[in-house]
């Protein structure tokens, strides 16, 4: 196959099939990270917080079972290739939550929303995209390469060899990490009710497993051209639209695959659902504050090197310490977010 379909097209494909159920989770398992934490502070039910317990866990667990069987490589993912940036987790995560909450909307959840035809969510997708490449190689990523250096990794790290430097076996922090995880959500009986979302949570955690699984055999298979990843919306946005501009150039990537498969599973999660409608903004103020939320996230998740999927669920999977720290920033930085808006709209 290696020989008839560039290997640029086939690390799309296996982005597409990921992303693709990602975007069914979303519409019809309700995996979002904003409605999450709203619904969590200020709707008082955690059912959709929990549902983040079984994503992880299965996400952790067919992740590191891939890589202890060597079927993918962890090592190769920027997550342990390059060091890790304490601050850069930090800040990065606090700017893209805030921008989140300003915004209604992470990067994965804009792709989502507007597969189900909402047209604002494609404003903040594209502002959010350009943004993020401002950051990156842009008039910004002097300073930020300043700020929040990312040099290559002097050695083995993570949450798993760090720990077994204490005499932690490995295999016995995979299992207590997900076992955690799992009883931290099925403890939760809305959630043990709705088998259907218990479901699309397993599924979520092992397309992120898939994506890995995919693009490291094409790693190996390509001699290295092609990157081992899974999913992230922040950068990828990015470089989606810059092949959207320039696909004769080549650049069809496992990132474009994929953000195009979150949106194609939304708009068919949509249309199962019959939750598919047009949607425009009819508040200037409320574009601006998406647009200017959109511009944090973009900023931010080109700092933390990832956002709440490509680090809170992607590079946590991996068990880089960059995950959960950055989804915690993000986390915090979404409520700070949340109380200024809510704030804003109380009667003086």
């Amino acid at each position: 196959m290696l020989d008839t379909v560039p290997i640029g097209v086939l690390a799309a494909l296996v982005g597409l099939a990921g992303g693709l159920v990602l975007g069914l989770a979303a519409r019809l398992g309700d995996f979002c990270t904003l409605g999450a934490l709203e619904a969590a502070v200020y709707g008082r039910d955690q059912t959709r917080m929990r549902l983040w317990g079984i994503v992880l866990a299965v996400a952790i667990l067919a992740t590191q079972a891939g890589a202890m069987v060597g079927v993918i490589d962890l090592s190769a993912t920027f997550y342990h290739a390059l060091q890790w940036n304490v601050l850069g987790s930090i800040v990065g995560g606090l700017v893209f939550g805030y921008g989140m909450a300003l915004a209604g909307n992470c990067g994965f959840g804009a792709l989502v929303r507007f597969g189900g035809g909402d047209m604002r969510s494609l404003v903040v997708v594209v502002v959010m995209g350009i943004f993020g490449f401002i950051a990156l190689s842009g008039p910004l990523a002097p300073l930020r390469v300043m700020l929040f250096p990312q040099p290559d990794a002097i050695g083995p790290h993570g949450i798993v060899h760090d720990l077994g430097r204490l005499g932690l076996p490995p295999v016995l922090v995979i299992a207590a990490i997900a076992a955690g995880f799992l009883v931290w959500a099925l403890s939760h009986a809305g959630l043990r009710q709705k088998p259907g979302m218990i479901a699309w949570g397993v599924a979520a955690g092992l397309a992120v497993a898939w994506s890995f699984l995919g693009t490291s055999w094409l790693a190996a298979e390509s001699l290295g051209q092609v990157t081992v990843e899974g999913p992230s919306f922040t950068a990828p946005v990015g470089r989606t639209l810059i092949f959207l501009m320039t696909s004769t150039a080549g650049g069809i990537t496992f990132s474009v695959g994929s953000v195009v498969g979150v949106m194609a599973g939304a708009l068919i999660g949509s249309m199962i659902r019959g939750m598919f409608r047009w949607e425009a903004c009819e508040d200037p103020r409320e574009l601006g504050r998406q647009v200017g939320g959109a511009a944090l996230m973009g900023i931010g998740g080109v700092v933390a090197m990832g956002c709440s999927v490509g680090q809170g669920v992607t590079g946590f999977a991996t068990l880089a310490w960059s995950g959960p720290v950055t989804l915690i920033a993000i986390a915090c930085g979404a409520l700070v977010g949340l109380s200024r808006l809510i704030a804003g709209f109380q009667p003086e």
